[in-house]
């Protein structure tokens, strides 16, 4: 596949690594495989086959050799961060009692609560391994520690989603929790793994962690303005599950007092009426919180673009760049 003829960014990236992503695959089968419980390869299978755009592995990978690394453990940490990734969503589904997932059922609605929670605990151990095989401790910190953050940021969300005195600053904290620690991560270790100086490792975590809060804002944003058959999630699920994303925060912070009690009513109490997200995304439009939403993810996706100056003009570099771009150019 020619890289250059094909439009999406991740997809050209897709292209270029396609070597190396074939290798990380076979790496993931390998090891998400289980002497004793084949439970496990099944409940991974459902979720690592299904058709995901493997972006953070990806992302290791584009700033391994961005780098100039050739060596074998750049597929390793790959491997690694899409096992922490899959591990995640595992857990997410069960928290959030989640019935679909890209499109299909999740492991916890086709199996059980308790096979999602333990064969998310397997994959996070396997990343475990797998990481410890690089013989870099500095790598081992970085992503030991991206993972406490993760769990950190879930954590959080569960006691600031239902609160109206969550702000923006709660959330942003949620968001470098649960979903650009891991991002940053991935850029990150590519760049140590690879020997780069300090700088340019400083440059991969800040693009990763600006691409991540990009992708999440965009992310709560479709939420509300999405196309379901294109998200795979139905539109005002964060609604419905009384969760506070950026949108709804930045009408709350606005609202009368009549507004505020709706929204008391909604979110903090659950008591959901037909008609309610209609009332919801009526007052997001009085308030422009959705065009508010839009140019905070335009503003991280830049400082990603930003963060990219330090590293070596390569077309890499370039894919990266407009990858950010896209992140929020999918809201169109």
């Amino acid at each position: 596949m020619d890289a250059s003829s094909v439009a999406k960014p991740h997809d050209r990236l897709a292209a270029v690594l396609a070597d190396d992503m074939a290798a990380v695959n076979a790496l993931i089968r390998a090891r998400m495989a289980s002497e004793h419980a084949p439970r496990i390869p099944e409940v991974t299978a459902h979720l690592v086959e299904a058709g995901g755009k493997r972006l953070r592995p990806m992302l290791t990978l584009a700033a391994a050799k961005l780098c100039g690394y050739e060596g074998p453990d750049a597929v390793k940490l790959a491997a690694t961060v899409e096992f922490i990734h899959t591990a995640t969503l595992l857990h997410d589904d069960v928290v959030d009692e989640s019935a679909q997932r890209r499109g299909r059922p999740t492991a916890n609605l086709l199996w059980d609560n308790q096979s999602s929670v333990l064969v998310g605990d397997y994959l996070f151990s396997r990343s475990f391994q797998l990481m410890v095989e690089t013989g870099s401790l500095r790598v081992l910190d970085i992503l030991a520690n991206a993972s406490a953050t993760i769990a950190e940021g879930e954590v959080l969300q569960l006691s600031a989603a239902q609160d109206l005195r969550t702000d923006e600053s709660v959330y942003l904290k949620v968001v470098r929790g649960k979903t650009a620690a891991l991002f940053s991560a991935a850029c990150q270790v590519g760049g140590v793994i690879s020997g780069a100086p300090e700088d340019r490792v400083q440059a991969l975590f800040d693009y990763g962690d600006a691409l991540g809060i990009a992708f999440q804002i965009a992310d709560d944003l479709l939420d509300y303005q999405g196309d379901t058959a294109a998200t795979g999630k139905n539109l005002g699920d964060d609604f419905r599950e009384r969760k506070l994303t950026l949108p709804a925060i930045k009408a709350v912070a606005l609202a009368d007092a009549e507004e505020r009690a709706f929204w008391q009513r909604t979110i903090e109490k659950g008591r959901q009426v037909d008609g309610d997200l209609d009332h919801a995304l009526g007052l997001m439009r009085k308030h422009g919180t959705l065009e508010a939403t839009r140019a905070d993810a335009d503003g991280w996706a830049a400082r990603a673009q930003q963060a990219l100056g330090a590293l070596p003009d390569d077309p890499l570099r370039d894919m990266l760049s407009d990858l950010a771009g896209y992140v929020v150019a999918r809201l169109s």
